[in-house]
Parts: structure tokens; sequence; C-alpha cells
């Protein structure tokens, strides 16, 4: 046990590299610019303040979004999604995969869980036991279910997931936006050093290379940022943009897709004015979602999370309100799949 737990401590150490190499390079780049340039290399004082300002404005907002990506802890799955303990004993003492399956379908059944695995099985997951709401996934190295699970990110060493994915878009936001000021200030002292206008000093290296740093940060930080952007307005995570969400008439990579700016309220939330600060804004609980497959009753769906405090009534908006421009027609008739009710819908507006 004692070199087994050892081991684990030292993996969690060394996870912390990736963001300490980070740290690093940016409390150097603050050094270079405010110091070497604004300090030593700009002449007048109008310059240097205006460039100061729009340099600690920047600087700000992408340390504040990225230390909230980073400690932002992961949510996990409310204990209403466990197996009460009459089935979690039935299902232990069960060998046979079937009926385990239908243990766990029956106990589904009363949850807002609509999505299934690729064989059409309940989705459970063994080492957290539970069963995963709907984008819920196991992280191997958090060792935990992540709602709405993007990735796990090395760069913040944190899973990126629900609570803290509007964050992660920021910091890859003001990451870019940053190396931006940097370029776009620097570039006419690069060019001085660079064609000797300017004499060598202990200045020169700290300004040449920050510039280079700074634009190859941001042509590698620009290209995940896309992607990303493309993920909200397609209302997808990582994982579901390689694999489909499988719901009971089978796989839809556009299941959870509202339109553009339902999608993008599920990330930054519905008003405007919060949607480029840090602070938490995004709708929902990350239990249940709206799906142009299924429409979760919102008393049902609240109602069951109420039992262990998972409800609008924390402060969060009910994940089921639906926005102003997209109207659900559900059917008057109801299907009954694999034991659980669900209603059909149709987008009738969509952005």
């Amino acid at each position: 046990m004692a070199p087994s737990h050892a081991l684990r401590c030292c993996k969690r150490a060394l996870n912390w590299i990736p963001v300490l190499f980070i740290n690093l390079v940016v409390g150097w780049s603050y050094y270079a610019y405010v110091v070497e340039l604004c300090v030593y290399t700009i002449p007048n004082n109008p310059e240097r303040i205006s460039y100061l300002v729009l340099f600690h404005i920047f600087f700000t907002m992408f340390i504040w979004s990225y230390w909230k990506t980073i400690w932002s802890k992961p949510e996990s799955p409310s204990k209403v999604f466990c197996l009460p303990r009459a089935e979690k004993e039935l299902f232990e003492r069960e060998e046979r995969a079937e009926t385990q399956q239908e243990i766990l379908k029956k106990v589904a059944k009363n949850l807002p869980v609509y999505t299934r695995t690729a064989g059409g099985a309940v989705r459970y997951c063994d080492h957290c036991q539970v069963i995963k709401p709907d984008r819920c996934h196991h992280c191997s190295t958090c060792e935990m279910c992540v709602l709405k699970m993007d990735h796990h990110c090395p760069w913040v060493n944190n899973c990126v997931g629900f609570s803290n994915y509007k964050y992660f878009v920021l910091f890859l936001t003001y990451a870019a936006l940053y190396c931006v000021v940097i370029c776009a200030t620097v570039i006419q002292y690069f060019l001085k050093f660079w064609t000797k206008v300017l004499p060598d000093t202990h200045a020169k290296f700290h300004v040449l290379f920050l510039f280079f740093v700074a634009a190859l940060f941001f042509i590698s930080v620009l290209s995940l940022l896309g992607y990303h952007l493309w993920l909200v307005g397609k209302n997808r995570t990582t994982i579901e943009a390689f694999r489909a969400p499988v719901f009971a008439n089978g796989p839809d990579k556009n299941g959870f897709s509202l339109g553009f700016k339902r999608n993008a309220a599920e990330v930054f939330g519905d008003q405007g004015k919060y949607w480029m600060f840090p602070v938490s804004s995004n709708l929902g609980d990350g239990h249940s979602f709206v799906t142009r497959l299924v429409h979760i009753d919102p008393e049902r769906a609240n109602g069951i999370l109420q039992q262990n405090g998972k409800s609008p009534a924390d402060g969060k908006p009910d994940p089921c309100v639906h926005g102003n421009n997209i109207h659900y027609t559900a059917d008057d008739s109801k299907e009954n799949i694999e034991g659980g009710q669900t209603d059909s819908v149709k987008v009738e507006n969509e952005q």
C-alpha cells in the first residue's frame, strides 16, 4: 500500500509541471514587458503609460480566467444517481450482465438519463458506482466522474467540464489577446533592435525573445480557441465531437444542439454582461440537458434532483427553460423506450 500511495503522490506532483511551466513563461513575459520594454526601452512617458495600462488589462483577465480554470473543482454526479441500497446489493450479487442491465434500467427509468452506450446499455461507472448522467464521463486522471466532461487538460492540471468550461474558453480567448497585445506593441522595438537602430543593451534579448514567444503561443492558442468556439456553437464536447452520443434511436452528433444562440447561452449564460468575465453564468446544473430528441419535463427532473439539493432554487437557472427563439412542441403521444418515458420534440425555429 505504501509504495502505491507514494507513486500516486509523485504522479500528482508531476502533473503540476505543465502548470508551473506556463506560470514561469507568463511571469517572465510580465518582467520582460514591464521592466525591459516599458521601463528601460520606451523613451517617453505617454507611450509607456498607455502600453502599461493596456497590457495590465489583458494580463489581469488572462490570469483571472486561467486560475479560475485551474481551481474550479470538477462537479461529480449527485447522490441521486447512485443505486439505492437494495438495488445495489442485487447488482453486486448478480453475475449475469443482462440481469445487471435490467436492474440499471429499472433505476434509470426514474432519472433524467437518455443517452446509452454504443450497445444500448445504461451507462454505469463501476469505479464511482453511479449511473452516469447525460454527457458525464469518468476521468482516470482525476479518478472521478465529471459532469459534461470535455477533456482533461494537462496545462491546467484539471478536468474541463460543466463547472469550468466557460473559464477555459475565456482563458484561451484572453491568452490569444494577451499575445496579440504583446506582439502589436513590441514589434516596433523588435525591428529597431533587429536592424540595430537601438544599441545593444540587456533589454535586447528580452524584447526579441518576447516577440517570438508571443507570436508562437498566439498561433498555437488560436487554433485551439477556434476549435472550442466551434464546439460551443454546435453544443458538443470534445468527447462528443469524436464519439457521437447515443440516444434510444441511435447516435446523433447534433443531439444536444439547439441552435447557435441557445448553444452559446448554455456555456456563457443568457445575460451578455457576464460573458466576458470568468464568473459562473452557465445554464443548468450539469445533470440534465434539453436535446433535439428528448424533452425532459422540468418538474420531473427537478423533483428528482431536489432529493439531493440540486435544483434551480440553489441559484442556478432551470436547465429546461428554453430560449426565446427556440420553441418546442411535444407530441401528444409518448413512447416507452427501454422502460423510460420520452417525448418527441421538434425544433421549430433554430438560429
